[in-house]
């Protein structure tokens, strides 16, 4: 109970966080200062390439920053992407597993679209493609199946208000500064499963002190959705669980320290931090240009007529990789966004790892040769496994059909996925997708590679992906 609690009253000091965002901004600049020095960085847009041996003796195109939209491209091409704007604007606002860097879908949104296209991303995730596509004059849609990216999403492209997003921090920055234990009681506290053992009690009365902060604020719902994604942000680094594995577990090898008021801090560092980047970005928010985030939709079942969309981008899910609903499960629990079990949440997944021995006691086919010789392979070892990656090619056959759909005539898809080992077995996604997309009708126009340096979020060693590959397919 309260009175077992390590202290009452936190003092919480805004200048010391300031300087502490301030020195961390200007090591960012030394950074980027150092990177310049050392040529890695260019600020010439044309002169951004260069050709790069790596220690097998392969070639590889390097490219630092914006990518030219004429770059040349050759089928099999491997491609080092140097990104420097994962954090800009709404970008960065909040931690998302194996997301875009922005400058991807900028690359694809100019050069295969005009100003006034429809952009499509079926498995929209963070919505890096949607922010790319409304900050270059583009409508778009964005469908996802799990109310946290939704949330997520919805916040990072739509502008605000900049006196009444900074007025409502002020408000919340006193209300910080006022924090007493007794400012939340046990009734504030949501209840999801484990709860106590995903947090100490100092940090559970923190958090839900914030929340009802949040809600009393008589604001816009726009405004206090950014503030709920800004206070989401912090929410698993005041855990006790891994900050960086996708699996929201606690280990105890790690020896993770968190210290009374630190939820507080943390939350104020979020805002100062996140919330010039949103006043940034909605001055460059153009009129007239819609993002459309559907709630009842699937990226098997878009509910578009037929030939609607000019260009679709997408990043999918990773068969046996990535669990999304049990990567953001204390996150979505503290919004509400989910009650108890994930599993029923995950069952709708593209990818999911919850499925019955009904489903997996006999091996399952395509009559696609290279699709099935692995199947069959990894069937042998792990009959389960085997109905997973089964289930997930499947859903991206549907997923293949109904963009082909939904796309105009000589509209492109470009999907970004990555290879993965299932059982020690290595599954080549890429290749499976140009069979299943052939399949669908489309024409594979190209594919190349993009290795990849750095993930905000590590995955086990036997299943990480170390490069992904593209695919430009055309209706």
């Amino acid at each position: 109970m309260k009175e077992n609690l390590a202290l009452s009253f936190y003092p919480v000091s805004l200048e010391q966080i300031q300087e502490k965002v301030e020195r961390k901004q200007i090591r960012k600049k030394n950074k980027i200062n150092d990177l310049l020095q050392l040529d890695l960085f260019y600020n010439n847009k044309s002169n951004n390439t260069k050709i790069m041996e790596d220690a097998s003796g392969n070639y590889i195109t390097r490219v630092d920053g914006e990518i030219p939209v004429d770059l040349p491209v050759r089928n099999g091409e491997r491609f080092l992407f140097i990104s420097y704007d994962q954090s800009i604007l709404t970008h960065g606002i909040h931690k998302y597993p194996a997301k875009f860097f922005p400058e991807l879908p900028r690359w694809f949104i100019n050069r295969y679209s005009k100003e006034g296209d429809f952009i499509l991303d079926p498995f929209a995730g963070s919505g890096t493609t949607n922010v790319e596509a409304l900050l270059n004059k583009r409508h778009s849609v964005g469908i996802d199946i799990d109310p946290f990216s939704r949330l997520l999403l919805k916040v990072k492209v739509t502008p605000l208000n900049e006196k009444e997003l900074l007025l409502a921090q002020q408000f919340l920055l006193g209300a910080i500064q006022n924090f007493h234990i007794d400012s939340s009681s046990h009734k504030d506290l949501p209840d999801f499963p484990y709860r106590d053992n995903w947090f100490n009690k100092e940090i559970l009365y923190e958090l839900a002190y914030i929340k009802k902060q949040i809600e009393i604020m008589d604001v816009s719902e726009d405004i206090k959705d950014y503030y709920k994604i800004s206070f989401s942000s912090i929410i698993r680094s005041v855990s006790n669980a891994d900050d960086n594995c996708t699996r929201t577990v606690v280990r105890k090898k790690l020896n993770k320290k968190v210290y009374p008021a630190d939820a507080l801090k943390k939350f104020v560092e979020a805002i100062l931090v996140g919330t010039p980047k949103m006043i940034e970005f909605s001055k460059m928010v153009p009129e007239h240009i819609d993002v459309i985030l559907p709630e009842n939709m699937d990226a098997r079942d878009i509910k578009y007529n037929d030939d609607y969309f000019d260009l679709a981008i997408t990043s999918p899910p990773y068969a046996n990789a990535v669990d999304y609903p049990r990567a953001h499960q204390l996150e979505s629990y503290w919004l509400g966004l989910v009650e108890g079990s994930l599993t029923p949440l995950k069952k709708k997944h593209v990818g999911t790892e919850s499925v019955s021995f009904n489903d997996y006691s006999q091996l399952h086919v395509f009559n696609i040769e290279i699709i099935d010789t692995k199947i069959s392979a990894i069937f042998k070892k792990d009959p389960r496994r085997a109905f997973i990656a089964y289930k997930y090619l499947r859903d991206m056959e549907n997923n293949l059909s109904e963009v082909y759909r939904v796309l105009k005539k000589g509209g492109r898809y470009i999907i970004v996925v990555g290879n993965n080992k299932i059982r020690g077995e290595v599954f080549e996604n890429w290749k499976y997708i140009i069979k299943l997309a052939e399949k669908a009708g489309f024409t594979i126009e190209n594919y190349f590679a993009s290795e990849i340096i750095k993930h905000f979020i590590k995955v086990p060693r036997e299943e990480r992906i170390s490069t992904d590959w593209i695919l430009i397919l055309r209706k």
